[in-house]
């Protein structure tokens, strides 16, 4: 028994913690630069010098990349940042998944709610135990590398730190292939038309993160090939791009935008896109390509073109979400 003046201490729970890329709070400007700066601040997402490239950022960036950016937001912003809404609607999806004593909370990796924040608020709810769930399948540095660099960085000013796990990169995992599959038949069994080609498109990396080591671009492709196996298709059927490039340098290709361009210029007229390396639909899937990968393809000879969605919340993301999970807080959920 403790003593009477003994400080109260809350243990015994696990924690899970999804976390994903973030957004602005809202879509105006003052937002997006506030988030801008952060996310183009960090120097796992630009490498180059700080001493080279904060003046560029603050002085030019800053100053006229957030007008468009904001304006890109507001045509998918829908009860707040579809990225956000989505990540916590997959959190509460979980809650009751693995029992009592496993609380299940997101976070941000730029902007709110932040890591360090819900990190101290599951560990204040009693989580002596906590498994940090980065919810992108293909690793890079400059997405799992960088929430899990937050996610230390917090701990490391903890007197008490928790037990700690983080989720392995599920780019190749059976649970996360079936439910590509599943989702891609579902949906192409709604569609209005029958695409004569899906094709991948990845976020894009810098060429160089690949050459420096990073193993985002061979499980992507890794990814991509598991996929076609699942559903019979060739190559041919469903090829590989990757999309939102930033800056001068050259990035990984082949790029989504002239891919789509090429391929409506020699014959093919309808086509489907999904986004594989999306756990949530975003900015990226639900402006740069259903709006403006969708206007590029038709204007370039397209008849159809539809815009797959992400895991999301669908009965496939949230099964694969519960078997990821539970496999990696093995030995910590009470036995029954």
């Amino acid at each position: 028994m403790l003593p009477p003046d003994h400080p109260v201490v809350a243990t015994g729970k696990v924690g899970v913690l999804l976390v994903n890329l973030g957004s602005p709070d809202e879509p105006t400007v003052p937002a997006v630069k506030r988030y801008l700066a952060q996310f183009l601040s960090d120097r796992r997402v630009v490498e180059i010098p700080p001493i080279v490239w904060q003046p560029l950022l603050r002085g030019v960036i800053l100053n006229t990349r957030p007008k468009t950016t904001a304006a890109n937001y507001a045509k998918v912003w829908a009860d707040g940042s579809p990225l956000k809404v989505i990540t916590q609607a997959q959190a509460e999806g979980l809650c009751d998944a693995f029992g009592a004593n496993v609380i299940v909370d997101h976070a941000m990796r730029y902007g709110n709610p932040s890591i360090p924040a819900r990190l101290e608020a599951l560990k204040s709810a009693g989580c002596d135990r906590i498994l940090v769930a980065p919810l992108y399948p293909q690793y890079s540095s400059a997405t799992t590398g960088t929430a899990l660099q937050e996610v230390f960085d917090t701990f490391a000013k903890m007197r008490w730190m928790p037990a700690l796990r983080t989720l392995a990169p599920y780019f190749d995992h059976p649970a996360h292939i079936a439910a590509l599959a599943a989702s891609l038949r579902r949906e192409l069994a709604a569609l209005p038309f029958d695409p004569e080609a899906v094709l991948l498109s990845f976020h894009g990396m810098p060429k160089r993160t690949l050459e420096l080591g990073d193993p985002y671009h061979c499980q992507c492709m890794k990814t991509a090939r598991l996929l076609r196996e699942a559903m019979g298709w060739p190559a041919e059927r469903m090829p590989v791009a990757f999309q939102s490039l930033f800056g001068r340098a050259e990035w990984l290709q082949p790029y989504t935008e002239p891919t789509l361009i090429a391929m409506a210029e020699r014959g093919v007229k309808k086509i489907a896109v999904l986004m594989p390396g999306f756990s949530a639909d975003c900015i990226e899937t639900l402006e740069e390509i259903a709006i403006e990968a969708r206007a590029a393809f038709l204007a370039a000879g397209g008849t159809d073109f539809a815009a797959l969605p992400c895991l999301n919340t669908s009965g496939e993301g949230m099964a694969m979400l519960r078997s990821i999970v539970a496999q990696e807080l093995a030995g910590w959920m009470p036995r029954g």
